[in-house]
């Protein structure tokens, strides 16, 4: 992935890109991701901790190439989203989910993810938290990732069309959502995730807050989130 900095300091909204990618992109660039990646893989343990030993019916929004699917236990009933989808099925939908609401026909979800989504929402981001409140059953969980861009060496991605403060997006994720924890995805000196095995098992096997630390060295942040009564 192709990084260009914005330097130290605020995010800065005169970097920052307004454009809203479309399927001629996401066709080439979810194909990055068809091997589970280190996020990906964290969202799966996560996911299947949440679930547990119970049957439940999951949204992956923005799957991609679903490579998410393998990695689940087989008591999670997979569905996904995705703009670009290459190999289709009938528990993948391809649409583009800014310019539609975010739905699978009229299924309701027990646990929803949105992984490496929300930096690439424009201003869609209210209204798509709002819309994945509605899927959710009671009880349900909506995971989401989203960039850390107070870290001390922050960088933007040029396709992000949505790049914030760490605390505006929680102040908007908190207006349809019970947060009911947070933590970053990794602890890095870049923003990067960690490629090193013994920092990668580290990393994946902590999901704590390290005040301080965590705003300067968190990658990415994951919300643990129930729909707000």
């Amino acid at each position: 992935m192709n990084n260009s900095a914005v330097g130290n300091g605020p995010v800065s909204g005169g970097n920052i890109s307004k454009k809203l990618q479309k399927k001629e992109f996401w066709s080439t660039e979810n194909l990055k991701y068809s091997r589970p990646h280190y996020r990906l893989i964290k969202s799966a343990r996560i996911i299947n901790k949440l679930a547990g030993d119970k049957r439940r019916a999951l949204l992956d929004v923005g799957c991609g190439p679903a490579a998410l699917m393998s990695l689940l236990r087989p008591n999670i009933q997979y569905y996904g989203i995705d703009i670009a989808i290459h190999d289709s099925a009938p528990n993948l939908i391809e649409a583009d989910f800014l310019e539609a609401p975010i739905q699978f026909a009229d299924k309701r979800f027990d646990i929803i993810l949105a992984q490496g989504v929300f930096e690439y929402v424009g201003e869609f981001q209210t209204q798509k938290f709002a819309e994945i409140a509605e899927l959710l059953n009671g009880g349900g969980v909506f995971v989401v990732s989203y960039a850390n861009f107070d870290h001390h060496r922050p960088y933007i991605y040029s396709p992000y069309s949505n790049v914030q403060p760490l605390d505006d997006f929680r102040r908007s994720l908190a207006q349809y959502f019970e947060i009911r924890r947070f933590f970053p995805t990794s602890y890095n000196w870049n923003h990067s995730e960690p490629n090193r095995k013994l920092l990668r098992a580290a990393n994946m096997n902590m999901n704590i807050n390290i005040p301080f630390v965590g705003r300067m060295l968190g990658v990415e942040y994951f919300f643990i989130c129930s729909v707000r009564a």
